[in-house]
């Protein structure tokens, strides 16, 4: 499958998306902003589902730089992948926008999970 690149955008606001197949893993690079750069580092790993053994959920870790939060978009967006994709998943994930307003906090997240819906549609095509 090699590598996909995906594109959102919203206003003055950008996310970027690389992802990289590594056999039936993924790495999974989620950047934008003014300084792209490294704020959390998530693993997500599939396996059934707590509550229902016939899904496919995902066990995550996360590594956080001191003092970033990017942690609270590479944490969901590597459950959601290592579940939808049934695979290993590294997300890494650096988003920096000065004098962002919380509205638009809301919409970066946004950004990145349909980043994320088209990384899975375009993987299991």
């Amino acid at each position: 499958m090699g590598i996909i690149e995906i594109s959102k955008k919203y206003g003055g606001l950008n996310v970027e998306l690389q992802a990289i197949a590594m056999g039936r893993d993924w790495n999974v690079i989620i950047t934008g902003g003014e300084i792209p750069h490294l704020g959390a580092i998530a693993l997500g790993i599939p396996r059934p589902s707590l509550q229902n053994p016939e899904q496919t959920s995902a066990t995550v870790s996360v590594l956080t730089l001191t003092g970033h939060k990017e942690d609270e978009i590479a944490r969901p967006a590597a459950h959601f992948l290592a579940s939808k994709l049934n695979a290993p998943v590294v997300v890494t994930c650096g988003i920096h926008n000065d004098r962002i307003k919380p509205e638009d906090i809301r919409r970066v997240g946004q950004l990145v999970q349909e980043a994320l819906n088209d990384l899975v549609a375009a993987a299991c095509s």
